[in-house]
């Protein structure tokens, strides 16, 4: 296969740490609520709102916010009150403006790209809106020769970058931590795909052993180990 032309990074927990935050966003909405129901129907409720939600609202704090408030008034026949319908609120500004801390040796790896004039995209889903604070509160933006922030990672919509870059999915290497919208869409084009794992992912990302059967991918420990595996494709390109 012929030498990288575009390498593309995802931002959420492949550059630095978010689901975290929903974590325990979430957590201490449960433990707030509790009064109405235990955490497992909580959760188990919240996930099918997002899931017929997710159409219309997409992904992000927002769709949490009002995924979240769905999820009470269901759960509560309407008799949720509004002091506790303002802490969801209050839980979604914040995921809206916590502090942006890239992850180990995030920085230094995007530093040996770029010396090696590598052109580097970051391609993130979600609300373009929190995306665009999100990249502008890492301080990472400057690494970066161009930035897509899209609604879905599928076959699709990689097939519209890879056109609008000119790039074939043979020279296109796509780098993330998410098997469902990093890899596997990208895989299935015939483009390289490196899979960063991130101790815990969100329910609507996890996919089955049965949809990785037959998939070709390359998976690092740590990000750390890019650089190295991108050098090597240059070489045998």
């Amino acid at each position: 296969m012929p030498a990288p032309a575009l390498i593309a990074f995802d931002a959420d927990d492949t550059l630095w740490p978010n689901q975290p935050h929903f974590d325990q966003a979430e957590a201490d909405l449960y433990a707030l609520l509790t009064h109405y129901a235990d955490a497992r129907t909580l959760e188990q409720q919240f996930y099918q709102v997002q899931q017929h939600n997710m159409h219309l609202f997409g992904y992000g704090a927002k769709s949490f916010m009002l995924s979240m408030i769905e999820t009470v008034i269901q759960l509560t026949a309407g008799s949720v009150t509004g002091t506790e319908i303002q802490h969801i609120l209050d839980q979604g500004k914040r995921l809206l403006s916590f502090p942006i801390e890239p992850l180990p040796q995030v920085e230094q790896v995007l530093e040996t790209l770029k010396e090696r004039g590598q052109p580097l995209m970051l391609l993130t889903k979600g609300d373009l809106f929190d995306q665009e604070s999100k990249l502008a509160r890492s301080g990472l933006g400057d690494y970066f020769d161009y930035v897509e922030i899209v609604s879905e990672k599928n076959e699709e919509t990689y097939r519209r970058i890879l056109r609008r870059y000119q790039v074939q999915p043979e020279e296109f290497v796509m780098i993330g931590n998410s098997l469902k919208s990093d890899i596997l869409p990208v895989a299935r084009l015939g483009a390289r795909a490196v899979y960063v794992p991130f101790h815990t992912t969100w329910a609507m990302e996890r996919v089955s052993e049965e949809q990785l059967e037959g998939v070709s991918f390359h998976q690092v420990t740590a990000l750390s180990q890019v650089p190295a595996y991108l050098a090597a494709l240059t070489e045998n390109g």
